[in-house]
């Protein structure tokens, strides 16, 4: 005998208590012990018979299938459950995964506050510097480099942001 062909050791029992006896393989209602310490016998069951508490309901071939098709109970359609990630994070972050994530937040930070553009456009004039251009008798100022151009770049950037199309 092949092994899937064996009966499980420990069989299932129905409703009524009715299992497939290992050994013999016919239908029966296990030995049991009552509460004053006798033991009941193995009863065993006739073939075809099936007793009330093992009969289902009667259920037609539409029913059947609009059970199959139903959403489980509470399910709203659209509904996408969270994802995995809010479970995750009951686990502790190493300390690497700590700095990794205030790295990812300082950058997300940083960038919408580079985003951001005034909703009051008159008020611009009050607290940007407005670069004047030298006269002919002045000497023009030296100034670092790389600071002039961060200024070029920061100017160019805002122009952008105000561009209307």
């Amino acid at each position: 005998m092949s092994k899937s062909s064996l009966p499980p050791i420990d069989p299932t029992k129905t409703a009524s208590g009715i299992a497939l006896d290992p050994q013999t393989l016919e239908r029966v209602i296990p030995e049991s012990r009552r509460s004053d310490g006798s033991v009941r016998k193995q009863l065993k069951i006739r073939p075809g018979f099936t007793p009330q508490e093992d009969v289902r309901r009667f259920r037609g071939t539409k029913q059947t299938q609009a059970d199959a098709n139903a959403l489980p109970k509470g399910h709203i359609i659209g509904w996408i459950p969270p994802s995995s990630k809010e479970a995750d994070s009951s686990k502790p972050l190493s300390k690497s995964a700590k700095k990794n994530a205030k790295r990812r937040e300082k950058k997300v930070s940083d960038k919408k506050a580079d985003e951001l553009v005034k909703d009051n456009w008159e008020d611009d004039d009050d607290d940007e510097t407005i670069a004047v251009a030298p006269q002919k008798n002045e000497a023009p100022t030296k100034t670092n480099g790389a600071q002039s151009t961060d200024a070029a770049e920061s100017l160019s950037s805002k122009m952008e942001k105000l561009d209307v199309r």
